[in-house]
């Protein structure tokens, strides 16, 4: 959990308190200072949900390159002149591409 989870949303109860409190006893500063503390919590909790979503997309990315590339090294140990074959057909390709037909 991003650190800036939990200080937003510590942020945000300390904001929902305070305007409660400044209601209550009519202090309309006060009441301010919590709404303005309780939308800065807010919105520093959804910063920090966003980095942890970024965060997982990452790890999740890496881990499907990493299982790629297992699955790649394994099929080139096991079958090295099937690899060698496609290997050559994608070259032709790539190198059909670039010239007019």
């Amino acid at each position: 959990m991003d650190e800036n989870r939990i200080a937003g949303t510590a942020r945000n109860v300390g904001g929902r308190a305070e305007e409660a409190v400044g209601r209550v006893t009519g202090n309309a500063k006060l009441e301010a200072e919590g709404t303005v503390n309780r939308l800065t919590g807010a919105a520093q909790d959804l910063y920090g949900q966003a980095r942890d979503s970024a965060s997982d997309m990452a790890e999740t990315a890496r881990a499907g390159a990493s299982s790629f590339e297992n699955l790649l090294r394994n099929t080139i140990e096991q079958q090295p002149y099937t690899a060698v074959a496609i290997a050559l057909g994608v070259g032709w390709l790539l190198g059909r591409m670039h010239r007019p037909l």
